[in-house]
């Protein structure tokens, strides 16, 4: 067989890509944008039906065209702690999905006691925030009553967006998920590779209503399409599959995702390393019944900021046109941004933050907020990169980049120039594709790691550059200070 398949149900659109295994590349893309509803400030929700239909329409664009019988198998990759409730015995899902960047269930996770949050740490790696699946859970249990009374029947799934996907592809024969994704729960014990029935009962959600747990190179079950059989082939969240796809498989390797937040992780071997710096554990992959470990950090907002500046302020025509603008002035002229539009995430994980602009004088114009919130982009990685670095007692080599972002060659220089390492830039930027490529193959035993890892090759490399790094080093120094100013109540 000729082709596989990458799915890739991210936040804002469902995409599929049709990978040629005999030209090592993607031939053919097919996408369908997501909506996103916001109920209430801080609240995001998705339509469940919404992303498995056009999750089918794309899947069926790319084997339509290279034909089922060519089709060896089908990876996933998907946003993670979003969270849907379905019938298992219909595949409906019973209420709105409650994406990631919900912080509804904030005042719940601050009211956990100390005993509680203890747990949550040792045992699944994460720091107790709504960002995470079980609050979300909790949430639809207690406040929706259709839910409760699946529960009661025995009928209800709860689950990540693979999971349902899943489901519904495999017309209800498969309810799995794999670690990485389960590791986004809060309710998955990452050094047993279980669920976790302390959490489980604490939170008093009762096991059955949760998926299987396999590898992330497992078959998952067999999509049918045409009343042909196409195999599931391995699956990871996004930012997992990004890491894998990015070859980074050596404690110290790290990667940045700049999509619609930011996100970072830093690889740290067979070592799940604790963090004291407001970071994440987590499972970067589990292939050939192997765990490999590493460290996260995510800002919940990157993408969407140059959205802001497109969308809400008008200020850009295009994402592609922040390059231009940021480059027409040689500084910010002193102002500086924090995009907390719903709170920050690592380091502070302050879910009370708002976003602050400052700086402001009467010669400042389109330009320079442009450049600003580009700057506080990459200010962002630097938070994390510093607190893996202590955490992990690893130095930063390199980072490698992917995601819509990392286009901007003016972001990712001035990345470069901020951290004080090269920023690797992909021939193919969907990282995150790739990588479900590369468990699809693993998979199906079409190749082994090494052969997996050369689909990757670098475009360009961004130099760090020392003259520029005084003047970055005290940008980031405003920066903190604004960060400060944003979690001020």
């Amino acid at each position: 067989m000729k082709y596989l398949i990458a799915l890739d149900a991210g936040t804002t659109s469902v995409r599929a890509f049709l990978y040629d295994l005999q030209k090592r590349a993607f031939v053919r893309r097919a996408q369908q944008e997501l909506g996103l509803s916001f109920p209430h400030p801080g609240w995001v929700e998705q339509d469940a039906d919404e992303i498995y239909y056009k999750a089918a329409y794309v899947l069926n664009d790319c084997i339509r065209a290279a034909g089922a019988e060519n089709v060896a198998g089908i990876g996933i990759a998907n946003q993670r702690e979003t969270v849907v409730m379905w019938d298992r015995q219909t595949g409906e899902p019973v209420c709105p999905a409650i994406g990631w960047q919900c912080r509804r269930t904030s005042a719940w996770c601050a009211a956990l006691d100390e005993e509680t949050k203890m747990l949550v740490r040792t045992r699944t790696g994460l720091v107790p925030d709504a960002y995470f699946s079980a609050s979300k859970i909790v949430w639809d249990r207690e406040n929706i009553p259709s839910v409760r009374a699946l529960g009661e029947k025995g009928r209800l799934c709860a689950g990540t967006v693979d999971s349902y996907l899943i489901f519904k592809l495999t017309e209800g024969r498969s309810f799995v998920t794999d670690v990485t994704n389960a590791s986004r729960t809060m309710l998955f014990d990452i050094r047993a590779m279980r669920w976790d029935d302390e959490l489980l009962r604490r939170f008093c959600i009762p096991r059955a209503i949760l998926p299987e747990v396999r590898d992330s190179d497992a078959r998952m079950g067999e999509a049918v399409f045409g009343g042909r059989r196409i195999p599931i082939a391995g699956a990871a969240g996004d930012q997992q599959a990004a890491l894998f796809g990015q070859g980074c498989r050596r404690a110290g390797e790290g990667k940045v995702t700049y999509g619609t937040g930011l996100f970072l992780l830093f690889h740290t071997g067979e070592a799940c390393v604790s963090s004291n710096s407001g970071l994440i554990a987590t499972p970067a992959c589990r292939v050939g019944g192997k765990t490999a470990y590493a460290l996260e950090g995510s800002c919940f907002h990157a993408g969407s900021a140059i959205r802001w500046l497109r969308d809400g302020l008008g200020f850009l025509s295009s994402a592609a046109e922040s390059e231009a603008l940021a480059t027409r002035v040689k500084d910010t002229g002193g102002v500086c941004f924090v995009p907390a539009f719903t709170g920050l995430g690592a380091p502070y994980w302050s879910p009370d933050a708002r976003g602050v602009l400052c700086g402001i004088t009467q010669a400042t114009g389109r330009a320079e907020i442009v450049r600003a919130v580009l700057e506080s982009i990459a200010y962002g990685a630097r938070d994390l990169t510093d607190a893996m670095q202590r955490d992990s007692g690893v130095p930063l080599s390199m980072i490698r980049c992917d995601g819509g972002a990392s286009a901007n060659a003016f972001l990712m220089q001035f990345q470069a120039d901020l951290l004080g390492v090269p920023v690797d830039r992909p021939v193919e930027r969907e990282s995150t594709a790739l990588g479900a490529v590369m468990l699809a193959a693993l998979s199906l035993g079409i190749m082994d790691g090494d052969a997996a890892a050369s689909l990757r090759t670098t475009e360009r490399v961004f130099s760090p550059s020392a003259s520029a790094r005084a003047a970055c080093e005290e940008g980031y120094k405003n920066y903190l200070r604004a960060v400060r100013r944003a979690m001020l109540k």
